[in-house]
């Protein structure tokens, strides 16, 4: 079963001359294998005609057509959007408990949330009927929720992905936005329980980025609705306040479907009660695996094997587990004095330490404790009150907040290896200002990384993008610091994609907004139990992946970890 698509916004007939055409061996013995739509003036590939040959897809000059070859019993496409474009295959299964998803961004996800919604009806590739739909699911457990999803029989309430739209059209007070929206009765609990007493008697558009993910994820839960669906609630979120976020999702999940998209695995294992993934390519199709128990559904998608599909989508990701000190860093390559700062009520104080080369410093802490003001001391965009800092050493900084400009990407220069690495060839004539959160980040993770330097600080690299990404950035980023022999510090809230870079870690502690403690660098075993005990919360390693998972409050694991003081087990 041969699928041809054509990415519309990167076809420039207008500068090719409709080269895919004129090169088509097909066409060239006169079959319409490539015809050219007269109304968008784009070409059209009628795959029944494609021969496979590929020679469109190496011709192209802005690589706009996918040619993909996929096996017959996957059967037709359950939606696609019009002719040589993107296809679903398969629906997810609704079960009572909370059913995560996993996948790369533009791999159908949010066509996923959009079909369960009710948003979008699934068309079967072409324009279908409620009753050919149902019938298309005969015998599975989704076929019950399509019946009553075609007779407007299922309530649903979707919480965005990108929750900074919400002050577009939400307008006024908070607390009255969210008591107009109660209809459940359990908003108070729902404000304690997501630590919003103080962001309520704000104005929606005066809310930070976590505050507001927040405010997003307590109106989607007061909603009586029969279907939650919840699309990223982690963004902008610190570790605990993901946990917390977590905790709640799972109780209100006893009686209803809830859908979860989420990036973070660690967030992902310890509130999912079953996993889909999706798989494919993106952009051109996705594929939605069978349900999966949790445990396996993470671990098939780090190795990147599904075992009952037998189907294999990418190569292996593998924690390794190292005893402390196992790895010796490299030699010392500067030392950082006690540093003190204090501005609008809030005062950082941080212990000294040495950073090494060949060596990546985790940082973690709650939001607001001063991390971000400690990375902008060493780059020396702030001084210290009680010294200055000059480390007479090279240093490139991506900070957590990215200004764009109206410069085009190609201006920043960038080296040849991180274009490719990082997926920006087709963004280098775009203007920075037009780029996606997960562009942007990405553009500035390479921009970071392209200047000779013998210190790179990197502020929340995750944020905004996805779990493939966050996958590659790291395996990537082990790498370059070994080959630079260069001292490498992430600032971030993605515990396993911290736990897999680090060599050693910071712990930032205190009070958000009024004092932050930063520890000198431990190793990674000290460090994570530090942080871990403050988040009062233990971790496990998986047996079959190495990858660190959370125990659920008062499990056997959980309360023998406690008892020994190991919050974050090794063996």
């Amino acid at each position: 079963m041969r699928i041809a698509v054509i990415n519309i916004d990167r076809c420039k007939p207008k500068d090719c001359n409709y080269l895919c055409q004129r090169v088509c061996p097909m066409v060239k013995t006169g079959k319409e294998a490539i015809i050219i739509d007269p109304e968008k003036n784009k070409p059209v590939i009628i795959e029944d005609l494609c021969s496979g040959c590929g020679i469109c897809v190496k011709k192209c000059p802005f690589e706009a057509i996918t040619i993909i070859n996929l096996p017959e019993e996957i059967g037709k496409p359950v939606h696609q959007y019009g002719v040589n474009g993107f296809r679903l295959y398969n629906l997810p299964t609704p079960k009572n408990g909370v059913v995560g998803i996993i996948g790369a961004n533009g791999i159908g996800k949010t066509t996923v949330m959009r079909i369960l919604s009710g948003e979008i009806m699934p068309n079967l590739g072409t324009n279908a009927e409620w009753q050919e739909i149902i019938e298309r699911f005969r015998g599975k457990e989704i076929q019950n929720y399509l019946e009553k999803l075609s007779l407007g029989e299922i309530k649903a309430v979707y919480k965005p992905q990108f929750v900074e739209g919400i002050v577009r059209y939400v307008k006024g007070n908070v607390r009255e936005i969210l008591e107009r929206g109660d209809e459940t009765g359990n908003l108070k609990n729902i404000i304690e329980r997501l630590d919003l007493k103080n962001s309520i008697e704000k104005n929606i558009n005066e809310l930070s980025g976590g505050e507001l993910q927040r405010v997003a994820i307590a109106a989607c839960l007061t909603k009586d609705a029969d279907i939650h669906l919840i699309d990223e609630p982690s963004s902008y979120l610190d570790v605990r306040e993901r946990l917390n976020m977590a905790k709640l999702i799972r109780e209100i999940s006893s009686d209803k479907f809830v859908f979860v998209v989420e990036h973070d695995l660690v967030v992902l294992d310890y509130l999912s009660d079953y996993i889909h993934i999706i798989f494919g390519h993106r952009g051109a199709y996705g594929i939605i695996s069978n349900i999966k128990s949790t445990r396996v559904g993470i671990n098939e998608y780090l190795s990147g094997f599904l075992r009952s599909e037998n189907m294999r989508f990418r190569e292996e990701i593998k924690f390794e587990i190292r005893p402390p000190g196992e790895k010796k860093s490299g030699d010392e390559l500067v030392s950082y004095p006690d540093m003190m700062k204090g501005y609008g009520g809030f005062n950082l104080y941080v212990n000294s330490g040495k950073l090494h080369r060949d060596e990546i410093l985790g940082i973690l802490g709650p939001n607001a404790t001063g991390k971000t003001t400690f990375v902008r001391m060493l780059a020396g965009d702030i001084e210290p009150d009680n010294s200055k800092i000059d480390l007479k050493l090279k240093v490139s900084y991506k900070p957590q907040y990215i200004k764009p400009k109206e410069e085009l990407v190609l201006s920043l220069k960038l080296k040849p290896d991180l274009i490719e690495r990082f997926g920006i060839k087709f963004l280098m004539e775009k203007k920075l200002n037009e780029l996606s959160g997960g562009e942007l980040q990405r553009v500035a993770i390479a921009a970071c990384l392209s200047k000779d330097c013998e210190i790179y600080l990197l502020d929340e690299p995750s944020a905004y993008l996805d779990v493939e990404e966050r996958l590659k950035f790291a395996k990537y980023i082990k790498k370059f610091a070994a080959e630079k022999e260069v001292s490498v510090l992430v600032v971030d809230h993605d515990i396993l994609l911290i736990d897999y870079i680090s060599d050693r870690l910071m712990v930032f502690s205190g009070e958000s907004g009024k004092r932050g403690i930063a520890s000198e660098p431990m190793n990674l075993r000290d460090g994570m139990n530090k942080f871990l005990r403050e988040m009062d919360i233990t971790f496990r390693r998986d047996p079959e992946t190495g990858r660190p998972r959370a125990n659920k409050p008062d499990s056997v694991k959980d309360r023998g970890q406690r008892e020994r003081g190991e919050y974050y087990y090794f063996g």
